[in-house]
């Protein structure tokens, strides 16, 4: 008989997998990825070998960033990472594993003595629940094991309280997100939660970036429910659009897709499963202000129209609050020019504007309504000027 494939039965099988894979490389469990060489010449074969993904996030990480990376595995990632953010950096890898934690951590120290700095560290804990610390939490069932359903009970207290007090990643700590197919292999019964997990540990203005296998049709239940498909990333693979949609629906913004490979990875009963990498920004929140700003949108569709709803048509100076402006600049800065007031509104006296609609902005908005100079030609089109 089948049963259905409950949320355990996934995480089950997706740990027994990947502990295996940690001790031998399996090929079934990614697909060809090709990463910048000279990042890996200071890694240890064990992990290039022993390390699975479908993507390379790493590649859209700033110096000086604080990443967390979901579903760490030995390290690879992580340790790529680790030498583009550089000294100032940080690294946070998160994996529920013991076998693929044993090896990341093993070799840290290997990869920091040859780079000349420490900046990564591995933390054990399910990326659906980035506020438990199974470590700590597996140090106080040592003291007070579970024997009945009263300790069943005072282990969950002790769990809620390490979340609350000791949290795996703390709220909006972590510039990026990356994950290199790993998402997945969640259960989609904890799959918002996940979501808005990734959400919580971003500042302000942070993204997510995430490589992961999508598919292009449906899949059926019945290879939902076959755990050795979903561990090797095929039954729980995103539609191309249900992908997107995940992170939109927890309040990310300017989610846009990076990367799409032309080649399926694998086809199964004629789905075709492939890597995408997706990009998602956060910093919708807050109260929108009045501060006399106004964008163009410079094309090159005739009109485009927003995550909210706001219709702009191509070359027109639209009004739009603080919030929206900044939102812009960060995450579709090519598609516009961005027009500041000639006078700053400080924020603390700005005063709340509608975003219900986005009006056209007279010029003498931005410049000042008394705004009366006369200048004389610049030399913009002197070709020695170099502005033409």
């Amino acid at each position: 008989m089948d049963f259905p494939h409950t949320p355990m039965k996934t995480e089950s099988a997706v740990k027994e997998r990947y502990a295996a894979g940690a001790q031998a490389q399996e090929a079934a469990l990614c697909c060809p990825v090709d990463y910048d060489p000279k990042y890996l010449e200071v890694i240890p074969q064990e992990v290039i070998e022993r390390d699975y993904g479908c993507g390379d996030p790493s590649q859209y990480v700033q110096p000086g960033e604080t990443v967390l990376d979901l579903g760490s595995g030995t390290g690879k990632i992580c340790f790529i990472a680790s030498q583009v953010v550089g000294e100032s950096g940080k690294v946070i890898g998160v994996d529920m594993t013991d076998d693929m934690l044993q090896v990341a951590r093993d070799n840290a120290p290997i990869v920091a003595e040859r780079i000349g700095y420490s900046n990564v560290d591995f933390r054990k804990g399910r990326i659906q629940d980035l506020s438990l610390n199974l470590d700590l939490l597996e140090a106080e069932l040592q003291k007070q094991p579970i024997t009945d359903a009263n300790s069943y009970v005072e282990a969950e207290e002790i769990a809620e309280e390490l979340r609350s007090k000791q949290p795996l990643v703390e709220s909006d700590s972590v510039d990026v997100v990356v994950s290199n197919c790993v998402l997945n292999l969640v259960s989609k019964k904890n799959r918002r939660q996940m979501f808005e997990e990734i959400f919580r540990v971003l500042k302000r203005g942070g993204r997510a970036v995430i490589s992961d296998i999508v598919c292009d049709e449906e899949v059926p239940e019945e290879l939902q429910n076959d755990p050795e498909l979903w561990s090797g990333c095929i039954s729980g693979a995103f539609g191309e659009q249900e992908f997107l949609q995940a992170f939109e629906d927890v309040g990310f913004y300017g989610v846009s897709i990076l990367k799409l490979d032309e080649q399926p990875w694998q086809t199964v009963k004629g789905i075709e499963f492939r890597s995408m990498t997706v990009v998602a920004y956060k910093g919708k929140e807050g109260v929108c202000l009045e501060r006399n700003q106004a964008v163009i949108y410079k094309g090159p569709f005739k009109s485009v129209t927003d995550d909210d709803n706001h219709t702009m048509e191509r070359g027109y100076r639209y009004a739009v609050c603080d919030k929206t402006y900044q939102i812009y600049k960060n995450a579709y800065s090519e598609y516009f020019e961005f027009i500041e007031p000639r006078e700053d509104i400080p924020l603390e006296k700005a005063e709340l504007f509608d975003c219900s609609h986005f009006p056209i902005r007279p010029a003498r908005v931005t410049k000042g309504q008394d705004y009366d100079v006369t200048t004389e030609a610049s030399d913009c089109c002197d070709p020695s000027s170099g502005c033409c």
